[in-house]
């Protein structure tokens, strides 16, 4: 069996051995805004509820392993003291990976992960239109857990609201666990879906990805791909070049059509397969 002090291995290799051990665990999906009003959504599994009288939720952006910084969600919060938990379900969990992309102060999460801005009735931050139970919360209280880098800060909140999509209710007007469809996530680069087990999403690249907002219009509005298949198409650093596009289609066997549903199926045939630079290019083709 391997033991281990906390004390005597490094910060980012107990952090592994934490969040593969504690698993999965569910993901607040938090919406706030800083002092000047402009939004911001990332992701956090540092999460669950503790109270339901009075109803109490608690999540922690911890501070960065790396360079003992800290993140734009708490900073925001700190300053306003209202927030956003929004639940993630199978559908929105690309683009819930993408927000994660560590953007610019100021950057809108929400048009870059092509996630919809739906007002609070009782909170200044938005809303994930596309998550299926949101929480408008005020913050209690914050704990700062330490001052060295992978320290949680503790964000405990009261519901003050609460929205449910109207799908997602069994007849009995209560949840349905197979179709609310929840993820929660593991260790590394794993993700659980509540209903299936486990599955791999690659985590967002270093750099920053193009985000969903990117994308062209003709492709964003698509009818066949998905929100996920955007959230992965718009985690790319750039798109393949006009040089790149014209040789692949002189050499590939892959049949491009006239018709733009076609191609927009066979892109998303190989973003099922994982191969997201042959559908940039199938899509891009003229």
């Amino acid at each position: 069996m391997l033991s281990l002090d906390p004390k005597e291995i490094p910060t980012a290799k107990l952090h592994g051995y934490l969040l593969g051990a504690v698993a999965p665990r569910p993901i607040a999906f938090a919406s706030t805004m800083d002092a000047e009003g402009n939004p911001n959504l990332s992701p956090y599994s540092f999460f669950n509820v503790f109270s339901s009288n009075p109803p109490i939720m608690i999540f922690s952006p911890a501070r960065r392993v790396r360079n003992n910084t800290i993140k734009h969600t708490l900073e925001n919060v700190l300053a306003t003291k209202e927030v956003v938990i929004n639940v993630v379900n199978h559908a929105i969990v690309q683009q819930m990976s993408l927000s994660s992309t560590e953007y610019a102060a100021g950057v809108n999460e929400f048009e870059k992960a092509g996630l919809t801005m739906l007002p609070s009735e009782k909170v200044k931050p938005f809303r994930v239109a596309e998550s299926p139970a949101q929480f408008e919360c005020k913050v209690k209280e914050v704990i700062h857990l330490g001052n060295e880098g992978g320290a949680g800060n503790l964000i405990i909140c009261e519901v003050v609201k609460i929205h449910i999509h109207d799908e997602v209710l069994n007849d009995r007007g209560t949840i349905d666990h197979y179709k609310i469809d929840l993820v929660a996530r593991a260790g590394g680069s794993f993700y659980s879906r509540a209903r299936d087990g486990f599955f791999e999403i690659p985590k967002p690249i270093a750099t920053l990805g193009i985000g969903v907002d990117q994308i062209p219009a003709e492709i964003r509005n698509s009818k066949v791909l998905t929100g996920n298949d955007l959230g992965i198409l718009g985690n790319v650093e750039k798109l393949p070049t006009g040089e790149e596009i014209q040789e692949f289609t002189q050499h590939t066997e892959i049949e491009i059509s006239e018709n733009i549903e076609t191609n927009h199926k066979a892109a998303k045939e190989f973003l099922e397969k994982g191969d997201v630079e042959t559908a940039w290019k199938i899509l891009l083709v003229k």
